[in-house]
């Protein structure tokens, strides 16, 4: 994990996925961008957007944007670790449901996750 593709002062683009706020969509759990702040929905999800924002982009690293949770992880070797502290915030709000959003989660959504 490079430090030089991480840029700790690149706030979160919001409080969940970005595509999925702009659609109809929902997610399981949320990712952040290490290199520009993007929340995207996690490989569980139905849209997948975390990594379909890698491989738009190119930006390898992500950090969980879940509450508690620190970890990041590199698309390229697969593999978790640690890093740096990402600008504020670093996790979705606490009273946002997981799943979300609020309102748009479907009652089947168990048989609907992606493993």
């Amino acid at each position: 994990m490079s430090e030089s593709e991480i840029d700790t002062s690149a706030p979160p683009s919001g409080p969940g996925c970005q595509e999925c706020l702009a659609g109809e969509g929902w997610w399981f759990h949320l990712r952040r961008c290490a290199a520009c702040g993007h929340v995207g929905c996690c490989d569980s999800s139905p849209g997948q957007h975390a990594t379909r924002h890698f491989e738009e982009t190119g930006h390898p690293l992500i950090q969980s944007y879940e509450p508690g949770e620190a970890w990041f992880y590199d698309f390229r070797s697969r593999e978790a670790g640690d890093g740096p502290e990402l600008a504020e915030p670093t996790s979705h709000p606490a009273d946002q449901p997981s799943p979300g959003p609020e309102g748009r989660v479907p009652a089947d959504w168990t048989r609907r996750l992606h493993r």
